[in-house]
């Protein structure tokens, strides 16, 4: 049976943490089987002790200190054992029932990479955003990774990204935080791999409801993007 490995790296996230779980453990992939991989990068509320506690239901990885996001992605990646692999943020930005879109699409002939794009989304321009600066940072990201990399996609910045397990293993991720998006993005636009892209939904939070994304993120991002092109 093909299967689907699920990394959610957690930091302080007390409030969604049980409720995003539950999300993804619900979601029915139909002839696909799904593993759950739930990495705490050091969470200083009671997080940690929500997760301990919810242990035996997925595979739980728990960091000796705070890493960063891109770290706990690459430790969650050492567990999959799936043939494709999905970020999950652990907050309810995104609605895990969605994957089922983009894993359609990942299950057609010579599909390597499949982009969830908020942007893409017939209610986007109608819907509620994080704020100005966030927008127009990820547009100007998806507008850069498109022309070093020659590009066609809409939305750099998505959590949603779904890989080829082996491929994703293949391009040597070296990110601690944020930058593991255009990492990614540009790892795979390198290789001449065809990003493709499903539409869906997005419920973004605001920095005073817990967004941690900041502006030296923003330019690390730009920075990881010129970096591997050059």
């Amino acid at each position: 049976m093909l299967k689907l490995s699920v990394i959610i790296p957690v930091f302080n996230e007390k409030d969604t943490i049980r409720v995003i779980l539950d999300k993804v453990r619900l979601v029915d992939f139909g002839d696909v089987s799904k593993e759950i991989i739930v990495v705490d990068d050091f969470s200083t509320d009671s997080t940690r002790e929500m997760l301990i506690s919810m242990q035996d239901q997925y595979k739980t990885v728990f960091h000796d200190r705070n890493y960063g996001k891109g770290r706990a992605i690459r430790t969650g990646l050492r567990q999959a054992s799936g043939d494709w692999v999905i970020i999950q943020d652990a907050d309810l930005e995104y609605e895990p029932n969605e994957i089922k879109l983009i894993l359609n699409k990942m299950q057609e002939p010579g599909v390597d990479a499949v982009y969830g794009s908020r942007r893409l989304h017939k209610n986007y321009f109608k819907a509620r955003h994080s704020g100005f600066i966030y927008a127009v940072g990820g547009i100007l990201l998806t507008i850069l990774a498109n022309l070093l990399y020659r590009l066609k996609i809409t939305d750099e910045a998505t959590c949603y990204k779904m890989i080829k397990t082996d491929l994703l293993r293949e391009i040597d991720l070296k990110c601690e935080g944020f930058e593991f998006c255009p990492e990614v993005t540009a790892k795979l636009g390198r290789r001449g791999i065809k990003i493709h892209e499903v539409p869906i939904s997005y419920n973004p939070r605001h920095k005073a409801e817990g967004k941690k994304i900041k502006l030296r993120d923003g330019l690390k991002a730009i920075w990881t993007l010129i970096k591997y092109r050059f």
